[in-house]
């Protein structure tokens, strides 16, 4: 038995800079096996040669599962249907990856009979909480191991510095220093010169989009049909949801489509800078909105909009396993019954422009809106309708000039006029 109990853990594993220096520290710290597991949530080129560099950095095995069209269908999609964006920018890209790669971590944990669960998240930051209020949500019993939160490294340079004295392979430098998280959804870029928030981003940072100044001269229309809710296809073809978002990522990254930089308040209370390329995401979210808008009644719109921010709260703050979200997913799940239809879009230097929605189950009705329509309303009704609807307005109007002589809003402003 390793030191505290522990003989094996599982480490959530990227391949990236921590969790390449993580295998090593924790194998040395604790005495014990390490074991990785890697989430194919669309790294694409980043899961190159990475059981190779896992073992070469002391791990004796690697797991992969393509989590793609999990990560899409039962963590990006709910999101999205809900209009959750955190703090009116951020689409939560990496927020609700975190419970998805915590999950199966669990799972392979138990598979392989180990004490204890790891993962690279700093100390500072929000990942740590998502990844470890989901162990306690699904298997409280396994110990976490935080490297970032134990060792002496305090920054990205120690951790290089860390990795060439015991020969762990690497791709991170000291030129190279920002920190990135990528997934089908979007990339993230944090630290370095962004740790200003007034300098602007170099554009060779960017990997998805080209800048918008660089786009296209004409726009690309595009044509994103949904089943109640859900993004089904690309301009009339059905696609699955993977394909549908390499599709859409390609097309709207090269009209510089998704790009967000914003200063956000982490959880644990401080506030960090954080850019963000989230393409397709950015286009089925306009999407979706411009589809409610002729599906969804009024009421059930505004309360919706209001329950989205408290289910960007909860995604962000790592509360995907909490019987609140479920509650709200239920909620948001009778809304969508007939949000199906098909949106226009026109992509056109970084702009997303809906020229177009339709839909079976829209509550639009070109003739009953018309001025000239008397059998769906009469226009004489109007006069009742604002009497009831203004009543309390009139009532302290009257009770003011009862009391006072004149309502609070016709106080008259005497410094105004002047005597001749």
């Amino acid at each position: 038995m390793g030191k505290s109990g522990i003989n094996k853990v599982v480490l959530a594993y990227s391949g990236g800079l921590d969790t390449s220096v993580a295998v090593h520290w924790i194998k040395e710290k604790y005495d014990c096996e390490v074991v990785c597991f890697c989430a194919d949530l669309g790294q694409e080129e980043e899961l190159s040669g990475l059981e190779e560099k896992a073992l070469n950095s002391g791990a004796s095995k690697l797991y992969i599962r393509d989590l793609r069209e999990e990560f899409l269908t039962e963590f990006v999609f709910p999101t999205l249907k809900a209009g959750a964006v955190y703090e009116r920018d951020y689409l939560l890209g990496t927020s609700f990856a975190r419970p998805l790669i915590a999950k199966h971590m669990v799972e392979i944990a138990e598979i392989e009979g180990a004490d204890a669960v790891a993962h690279g998240a700093t100390g500072k930051g929000n990942d740590q909480v998502r990844f470890e209020l989901t162990v306690m949500a699904l298997n409280p019993k396994l110990k976490v191991v935080a490297p970032w939160r134990e060792w002496d490294i305090r920054g990205r340079e120690d951790a290089i510095a860390y990795a060439e004295e015991f020969n762990i392979p690497i791709t991170a430098t000291l030129k190279s220093i920002y920190s990135r998280d990528r997934n089908i959804f979007h990339l993230s870029h944090e630290g370095g010169p962004l740790e200003d928030p007034w300098k602007e981003p170099e554009d060779s940072m960017y990997q998805l989009t080209v800048s918008p100044d660089k786009a296209p001269d004409e726009p690309a229309v595009v044509e994103v049909g949904f089943e109640k809710g859900d993004p089904v296809s690309l301009n009339g073809e059905k696609l699955d949801a993977v394909t549908l978002f390499q599709r859409l990522n390609k097309l709207a990254g090269e009209h510089g489509v998704g790009r967000i930089d914003m200063v956000e308040n982490r959880l644990v209370g401080m506030k960090s800078r954080g850019v963000y390329e989230t393409p397709a995401g950015t286009v089925i979210l306009k999407a979706h909105q411009a589809l409610e808008s002729i599906c969804l009644d009024k009421h059930t719109m505004h309360y919706k909009d209001f329950l989205a921010v408290k289910y960007a709260e909860l995604v962000y703050n790592g509360m995907w396993f909490t019987r609140l979200r479920e509650a709200l997913d239920a909620f948001i799940n009778v809304t969508q019954e007939q949000v199906s239809g098909v949106v226009r879009l026109k992509l056109f230097k970084g702009n997303v422009i809906v020229a177009g929605r339709k839909s079976n189950f829209s509550l639009y009705r070109e003739d009953y809106a018309s001025f000239g329509e008397e059998d769906v309303y009469n226009q004489k009704d109007a006069e009742g309708f604002i009497t009831l609807f203004g009543l309390p307005l009139k009532v302290e109007a009257l009770l003011g000039i009862d009391g006072g002589g004149q309502s609070r809003y016709r106080k008259p402003d005497y410094s105004k006029f002047k005597r001749d």
